[in-house]
């Protein structure tokens, strides 16, 4: 069961507040350690506060890789993201996610960014992974969240662009995810890729099958 509408909504205005203060803060130097200590700080107990509320827990522990791919399931509801973020601010991990080029344009491009998005450009002559390659060989620490069925609803089937991103950028997947049943969130385990598509997309299966 889904935390109750009022509690999510209430949730998404904090994060929009959160990341508007992240972008004021960059602003101001001198603030800027102390303001983004404190601001962890006050994201993790508003996650907390959240999850007791609608009677949810985080679950696993953060891999210790500076750089992966997270697996972001499910992904069938908008409210989704915002337990998602609510489980990034748990474990103090800043999370990527991709969103199409045209919605990081002025005016609110730097929101965008300032929130985790990550711009990609379909239209480009390099494909999707080879964009998502580059992004992580510049990055020093680099957490990027796919879902697995690639856009938002039920699908039967799986789509593996997250698979084949984690390949080709040499990092670790990371199994989240958010179970409405058991009213639960988190990360619940981590697999170094070894090529083998079908090997290693039944050990993801039997994860998200259990």
């Amino acid at each position: 069961k889904p935390p109750r509408p009022e509690i999510l909504r209430g949730s998404l205005l904090f994060i929009v507040a959160a990341t508007y203060y992240v972008r004021f803060l960059k602003k101001r130097a001198f603030t800027k350690m102390l303001g983004h200590k404190m601001l962890g700080l006050v994201k993790k107990g508003f996650a907390h506060a959240v999850f007791a509320m609608a009677g949810w827990s985080f679950k696993g522990e953060l891999p210790k890789a500076s750089k992966t791919v997270f697996i972001a399931a499910p992904h069938t509801s908008n409210w989704d993201f915002v337990l998602l973020v609510l489980c990034a601010w748990h474990f103090d991990l800043r999370l990527q996610w991709l969103g199409k080029h045209t919605i990081f344009k002025k005016p609110f491009g730097g929101f965008m960014r300032a929130l985790g998005g990550v711009p990609v450009d379909r239209r480009s002559s390099h494909n999707l992974v080879d964009q998502l390659k580059a992004e992580f060989a510049r990055s020093e620490n680099f957490h990027l969240a796919i879902p697995p069925a690639g856009t938002r609803g039920y699908r039967d089937y799986w789509k593996s662009g997250f698979y084949h991103v984690a390949v080709g950028a040499e990092v670790p997947l990371v199994f989240g995810f958010l179970d409405y049943s058991r009213r639960e969130g988190g990360i619940g385990g981590v697999i170094d890729l070894t090529g083998d598509v079908k090997a290693d997309m039944d050990e993801i299966r039997k994860f998200y099958g259990s």
